[in-house]
């Protein structure tokens, strides 16, 4: 073992999702090793413990994973499980992390953010019940990182991640396993496969996108080569670097490749992409585009038609700006619906406590208790199962959903790469004048009340202050606003508009028409861009 002395690292403070920064920052002397080290300190050292590791193969994941292996095995841990290549999406991570019982995991992704040598690169570490570390746990790893003094790697010769097998490191034992197959084994526990597999031997459709990105490998195997489908039916199959010089962020603007296709002529019956590090799904129907969070609704409500879930839904849960479609289907149903932050580390307690099966954000974030992450394949293959076991089109299925429960029209727009201390400067105001919002009319809508979401948690008790915006109106109208934190640079602000419809008229509306008063109303609220400067949103989904 060499121990490395060292010095903090200023910046290094996990968001959501894990520590994010252009690659060429995790590139540094001592960067990655800094906060590799600090979180190993940070959860009691892994001297003893069994870690998995892998990530979406982004450019400098198979590096980052040579020298986390080193530093694992410098720290004492008895076995360290990595994905061939270091390849593992996130969810297949979660359920490994799961299903050979480890203490915990390091994800080497940043998730739906470009990748390459000028782009973004990101660590996560998830704990013991597969799912993203607590807040207790980040910060405690940004405490560490704020006094560290060395770091400890083996001296080796980075480890073969190619072969298949145990190997050792040190004391330390690498086992390189298929990144694929126990995650796809996982799938056909829950899912139909024989009647998917009559389904595209019937002539069923299908296109799915994988945007160059790690679903590639699960898709292929999954779709065409257990259920049947016809080759080609995945495309961008293959996982690059750079993702093919794509932005692997499953939405209309950047999937606009299958939008085309699927809002074309002739074109498939289903169509779907999932993102980088395979968490994300967007979904759709020939001509037809499912919101995230009409999704969650849908897969809420026809839940039961699905094999694992044949008895019931035990809950269900969604990010506080994710519309609350699904709470009318949960209301409908008699089930608990719960309202969180954004984080999927907000679902993993009451996924633990038993209190709910479904989750969802509006993100294009979308998954269940079968692991403790949102789960890009999962919902594709649930959307197959629900078309398979009701015989109707996406479309339909949408027009019988909205015709049941109303429509909650939904949209979100981001301002991507805002100065920081810009973006931070406009909320401040928006904070300061909470207080006195009610009763105030503006665009034909009346506030009926405003704060700043905070939420505790009701398995432990913790407590999630300055969690996003909210601006609501009389009729159920609803806008919030939130900087996100899974940029790598500036301030993206996401602004999130929402308008229900009863029904059973004006339920066919385009949602930007539909949703225009709220968008009025929101800039003479807010004034984003008179304070920004900018016309329009970077992306509307």
């Amino acid at each position: 073992m060499t121990r490395h002395a060292t010095q903090p690292i200023d910046g290094q403070k996990p968001g959501t999702s894990g520590l994010r920064k252009k690659t060429r920052v995790f590139m540094q002397p001592n960067y990655l090793e800094n906060f590799v080290q600090s979180t190993f300190d940070a959860i009691g050292g892994v001297r003893g413990k069994t870690l998995v590791l892998g990530g979406d193969g982004r450019y400098f994941g198979r590096e980052a994973a040579s020298t986390i292996l080193k530093m694992a095995a410098a720290n004492g841990a008895a076995r360290v499980i990595v994905g061939q290549g270091a390849w593992l999406s996130t969810p297949a991570a979660s359920n490994l992390i799961r299903q050979r019982q480890a203490d915990g995991g390091i994800i080497l992704s940043a998730s739906h953010n470009p990748g390459g040598p000028d782009e973004d690169f990101g660590v996560k570490y998830n704990s013991a019940n597969g799912g993203p570390a607590p807040e207790s746990i980040t910060s405690a790893i940004h405490k560490r990182t704020q006094e560290i003094s060395e770091y400890h790697v083996l001296d080796a010769a980075d480890p073969d991640l190619d072969s298949l097998g145990e190997t050792p490191l040190g004391e330390m034992t690498v086992e390189v396993v298929d990144p694929v197959s126990a995650y796809a084994d996982l799938m056909e526990t829950i899912f139909d496969f024989n009647a998917l597999q009559d389904v595209f031997k019937a002539g069923f459709r299908m296109r799915m996108d994988s945007m160059c990105a790690i679903t590639g490998p699960y898709a292929v195997e999954i779709f065409e080569n257990r259920l049947g489908a016809p080759a080609g039916t995945v495309t961008h199959g293959t996982p690059l670097p750079d993702f093919g010089g794509m932005h692997p962020d499953p939405n209309p603007t950047w999937a606009h490749e299958l939008m085309d296709e699927m809002m074309g002529e002739n074109s498939p019956d289903f169509g779907a992409a999932s993102d980088g590090d395979g968490d994300r799904n967007m979904i759709l129907g020939a001509g037809t585009y499912v919101s995230p969070s009409d999704s969650l609704a849908v897969l809420a409500a026809n839940a039961h038609l699905v094999p694992g879930y044949k008895d019931g839904l035990k809950g269900v849960a969604r990010s506080m700006p994710t519309s609350a479609a699904a709470d009318r289907v949960a209301e409908a149903l008699g089930l608990d619906c719960y309202e969180t932050p954004t984080g999927w580390k907000f679902f993993g307690n009451l996924m633990d406590a038993g209190r709910v099966s479904l989750c969802g954000e509006e993100s294009f974030g979308t998954g269940s208790d079968h692991v403790r992450e949102k789960d890009g394949l999962w919902a594709v293959l649930m959307w197959l199962n629900i078309l398979a076991a009701r015989k109707m089109s996406v479309a339909e299925i949408m027009a019988d959903h909205f015709a049941r429960y109303g429509r909650n029209y939904y949209s979100r727009h981001d301002y991507e790469a805002l100065p920081t201390e810009q973006a931070e400067a406009m909320l401040d105001v928006l904070r300061a004048r909470l207080g006195e919002l009610k009763g105030t009319q503006v665009e034909g809508l009346t506030v009926e009340s405003s704060d700043e979401f905070s939420y505790t948690d009701p398995v432990d008790g913790s407590i999630a202050e300055g969690q996003g915006f909210r601006i609501l109106f009389e009729g159920g109208s609803r806008v919030v606003l939130r900087l996100s934190g899974t940029g790598t640079e500036g301030a993206t602000l996401r602004v999130y508009l929402e308008r229900y419809a009863p029904g059973p008229d004006g339920l066919d509306h385009d949602p930007q028409e539909a949703l225009s008063p709220i968008i009025r109303a929101t800039e003479a609220l807010v004034g984003i861009r008179e304070r920004t400067g900018r016309e329009k949103p970077d992306v509307i989904t």
